[in-house]
């Protein structure tokens, strides 16, 4: 069984490389370089499906005049954004905000719409990578959905070795995409203005979908057109959402990386948009429009093939905003006991690991019911971010009026008036996508936070039952002769704690209470609880670099294994919460991990007790 357990620790440290200490979390924060493309992927690579979904409403020489107001509407949220990173510098943008400003009703549905807003930025962006790829290489169009989670599983697996090691891997990608495209644009301009250009001519092109009906340009089909460009707005909150992810000073990086991300999806997102005019593309069955204007440039030759393989990348790879930005948020709303504590334990690569693989199943889950069709899950794609978008704005709207600090008239009228656009946005893309599926939106969104109330609903039960605080508790000497070690594990002072350290006096007068630290500050706060009941037992602080409990608890145990003499026995109590089936996913089960481990000591005795907790 020791063998068993040091392979499948080998094969850990190769796929997911060596665990991290605390001590090396400043080298994990992103610098500007590796920042842009890490935060930018998922913006920068819209513009791949956002041009698609709006021809699909209009006409091709109408895209310039939609293509404004989106490319306005992303510049007022980039100054907005940039005042809310000032503000709010710890992360968690329009939770943190809404929090702040409304309360908790207002902050729990942002933090809805962000998790939505960032599991579809995987499911969308993967579907649109394999459509690049199909569009390049027409035979791979029957494995579209197999190829689509392969990408998820690879992308999950580096997230997992850590935010140093995934911007490095994702950041060459993303830099040759924006310079492919700058190139594309470019030569695009130049060709077509010195009249080597012209407009695609489609006249025996088969897949073409016909555009008779879109010929002109009616306030519907603008409004359709606008909801449907507003896709490629997603992405610009994750750099406020994880601000503490960046380089000291942190406050300052991320506001860098911000506007440099909004210079390149203006550049990007409206030199294709003018391309597409100028070109006359239209929409053609398992061809893109990248795909379209890099062939009527550049001819179905080695730049057509590089760039298709570039934007496949990205759009993989734009799916790691996500996986940046929903983990952080979810571990803050597990500070605030409103998801599982789970997602707010780092993993051995100092991510937050579960999050990671949350994000990871629900989106391939998706991409398999709608078989990795892009345009059959844009509905429900921007409608969430844009909510989140309102909320934000409208809070730090509030906040200017109510600190009225230098300036903030200024900065409340852009908070404001982006407030202002963003919920006529919303309204706009609900409306008009709603028959296309969006009303699910409507539904998903209060069961999510239905789900919040009802974790932080039982946190607060589950504390209220096991706390010491109203606890008359007097510690209480051994009654036992024995002299045989005893451990008692201690994670936090409750009252299942006391109860096994009661029982476990009646076991042996040579008792260890140890405690195995994972965080620092949760240690204090138990080292002063200890003290203030006057336990005479000592407590042993083990620190555990790696944040993972067995590994440090297997050494301690097998070093005081080796003292016992001969005939003798080591016990190990530890306490093991009891409660109904509803309530056990919201706690980590720890102790069976822990059990296991001990069954595998030759001369270790083990004593569970429990502590059966009702929840009123």
């Amino acid at each position: 069984m020791q063998g068993v357990g040091t392979n499948l620790k080998k094969l850990k440290d190769f796929m997911l490389g060596k665990a991290l200490t605390d001590d090396q979390m400043s080298h994990e924060k992103l610098s500007r370089i590796w920042g842009l493309p890490i935060m930018a992927s998922d913006a920068v690579s819209s513009v791949a499906y956002a041009i698609d979904a709006m021809l699909l409403m209009i006409a091709a020489k109408f895209i310039g005049i939609v293509s404004l107001p989106v490319i306005l509407l992303l510049i007022i949220l980039i100054i907005s954004y940039s005042q809310t990173i000032k503000q709010y510098p710890k992360g968690g943008g329009a939770y943190d905000v809404s929090k702040d400003v409304f309360g908790r009703q207002a902050s729990l549905a942002a933090a809805a719409c962000l998790i939505i807003g960032y599991i579809l930025t995987v499911a969308v962006s993967i579907a649109s990578s394999t459509a690049a790829v199909t569009a390049a290489f027409p035979a791979l169009l029957p494995h579209k959905v197999t190829i689509s989670v392969v990408c998820i599983l690879l992308i999950t697996l580096v997230n997992l070795r850590g935010m140093s090691e995934s911007s490095k891997i994702f950041g060459v990608p993303t830099y040759l995409f924006i310079g492919a495209m700058a190139v594309l644009i470019a030569v695009g301009f130049f060709r077509y203005f010195t009249g080597n250009l012209q407009p695609i001519d489609y006249s025996a092109q088969p897949g073409v979908f016909p555009q008779e009906a879109l010929l002109t340009l009616t306030p519907v089909l603008f409004l359709r057109a606008f909801a449907s460009g507003c896709s490629g707005l997603t992405g610009v909150e994750a750099i406020s959402n994880t601000v503490p992810s960046f380089k000291e000073p942190s406050v300052k990086t991320a506001n860098h990386v911000l506007y440099m991300l909004g210079g390149v999806i203006i550049l990007i997102f409206g030199g294709t948009g003018i391309l597409t005019g100028l070109l006359n593309v239209v929409p053609v069955e398992n061809a893109t429009v990248i795909s379209q204007i890099t062939e009527a440039v550049f001819g179905k030759g080695v730049m057509f093939y590089f760039l298709q393989s570039a934007t496949a990348l990205i759009l993989m790879l734009a799916a790691n905003t996500a996986y940046n930005g929903m983990p952080v948020l979810l571990n803050i709303l597990a500070h605030d006991s409103y998801v599982p504590k789970q997602f707010s334990h780092r993993g051995a690569k100092l991510s937050f690991s579960n999050g990671i693989i949350v994000i990871s199943v629900i989106s391939a889950v998706l991409l398999i019911a709608f078989k990795a069709d892009t345009q059959a899950l844009i509905p429900f794609y921007a409608f969430g971010v844009l909510v989140s978008f309102t909320i934000s704005q409208t809070g730090m709207f509030i906040k200017w009026f109510k600190i009225k600090t230098k300036g903030w008239q200024y900065k409340s009228f852009i908070n404001g008036f982006g407030a202002l656009v963003t919920l006529v946005a919303s309204v706009v893309v609900f409306a008009m996508k709603f028959k296309d599926g969006a009303w699910v939106i409507g539904i998903v969104i209060p069961a999510i936070m239905y789900f919040m109330h009802y974790t932080h609903k039982n946190y607060n039960r589950f504390d209220e039952a096991v706390s010491i605080e109203s606890y008359d508790y007097k510690f209480k000497e051994s009654a036992s002769s024995g002299a045989e070690p005893c451990i008692v594990l201690i994670h936090r002072m409750n009252k299942g704690t006391l109860k096994t350290l009661n029982y476990a006096m009646t076991l042996s007068s040579n008792i260890t209470a140890l405690h195995i630290s994972t965080t620092p500050g949760h240690t204090e706060l138990l080292q002063k609880q200890w003290g203030k009941l006057e336990i005479s037992i000592p407590l042993t602080v083990i620190k555990a670099p790696h944040r993972e409990v067995l590994e440090p608890l297997h050494e301690y145990i097998s070093a005081r294994e080796s003292e016992i003499e001969k005939g003798g026995s080591l016990t190990v109590v530890l306490t093991k919460f009891v409660g109904s089936w509803r309530h056990r996913m919201f706690h980590n089960q720890t102790t069976i991990f822990i059990e296991n481990l001990l069954n595998k000591h030759r001369n270790v005795s083990m004593a569970v007790v429990p502590f059966i907790y009702e929840l009123r």
